[in-house]
């Protein structure tokens, strides 16, 4: 397997890119890691590396604050493009980058092309919760979607969570304002029906007070509101932890206690630690593209190319390629 990485993408790139890539290399020897970048950047930074290391030269970064699209097709020999391009040239099997998420997608759109029969595609993270982690999607792939693109989402969020995540029959639900069929913006109101028509094992609507609780696998909603359920629950507990930290440390007495739940605190943080979830993939495209979150460090790199590897083993591309021509029959049908 060759899992090409963006080694100049992110905030903390080159150096923790190229730790995780390290110590992926070191766990799966049977892996070829490429790191896509400027070699003069990259080889101070392997020394000693594992042999299932090698680099791809590429001499331009995209920068977050550029436009994706105009970024993507002026730049040529920027990271993420070289590093998209390795895997539609089958000369890499993935590609994982915690770079600029709008040239990532651009460039798997410009570059790998959709799955026929998906229209949009989308980017799925997964989310912990009180029951494991459950999956949300689109988490800022498209800002606007129509009925039929939710439920799309809904078929390969499905596929994703069965195959990669070992739910069984996953649960799918629709974000909405009220449990009740009637409720939502136009949107939701012509997605229920779409979705309840459909041959998932839909569970109705679901407020956004019920995904911490985990009472749905798959939670689909358009790029906009996902993203703001992401980044409103990652500084939710950035903000919690810090509150914790601050009370129970605030006087001897507490700090004494503290000791005693300091083992259940850090068990907490770690299940909240979106770096344990490695990337998000890029679903609907043709390969396998994981998005990394841009303050990506070792550990989230790692398991970036983790869940790069797995996606890649369950042949996650040609799952929901096949799956899709189905459902696009049944509708002709």
């Amino acid at each position: 397997m060759r899992i090409a990485l963006d080694a100049m993408g992110g905030d903390y790139a080159p150096e923790e890119i190229v730790k995780g890539a390290v110590r992926a290399a070191q766990a799966y020897p049977e892996t070829e890691i490429i790191l896509v970048g400027p070699s003069a950047r990259i080889n101070p930074l392997l020394t000693n590396a594992p042999k299932n290391i090698s680099i791809e030269e590429a001499s331009e970064v995209i920068r977050m604050d550029e436009h994706p699209a105009q970024a993507v097709r002026k730049k040529k020999d920027s990271t993420i493009v070289v590093a998209t391009r390795l895997v539609k040239e089958n000369k890499a099997d993935a590609v994982v980058s915690a770079g600029s998420t709008g040239a990532q997608m651009a460039g798997a759109l410009l570059g790998l092309g959709r799955i026929k029969g998906v229209e949009r595609p989308a980017i799925a993270t997964v989310l912990p919760t009180l029951d494991g982690g459950k999956l949300v999607l689109d988490v800022g792939a498209n800002p606007d979607a129509k009925p039929e693109h939710l439920v799309q989402y809904a078929q390969m969020g499905s596929i994703y969570a069965k195959q990669i995540m070992g739910i069984a029959n996953p649960r799918v639900a629709l974000l909405n304002i009220g449990t009740e069929e009637s409720k939502g913006n136009e949107l939701t109101q012509q997605a229920y029906p779409l979705l309840q028509a459909s041959s998932l094992n839909f569970s109705g609507n679901i407020e956004g007070r019920d995904v911490p609780y985990g009472r749905a696998d798959v939670v689909v909603c358009d790029g906009f509101v996902g993203n703001v359920v992401l980044k409103t629950a990652e500084g939710l507990a950035g903000a919690l932890f810090e509150l914790i930290k601050e009370k129970i440390t605030s006087n001897p007495v507490r700090k004494l206690g503290a000791l005693a739940v300091k083992p259940g605190l850090k068990e907490i943080a770690r299940m909240m630690d979106y770096a344990e979830y490695g990337g998000s993939p890029l679903l609907g495209v043709k390969g396998i593209s994981i998005v990394c979150h841009g303050s990506s460090k070792e550990k989230a790199i790692f398991n970036g190319i983790r869940v790069a590897g797995e996606c890649v083993q369950a042949g996650l591309t040609e799952l929901i390629a096949r799956e899709m021509a189905v459902e696009s029959q049944d509708i002709d049908g």
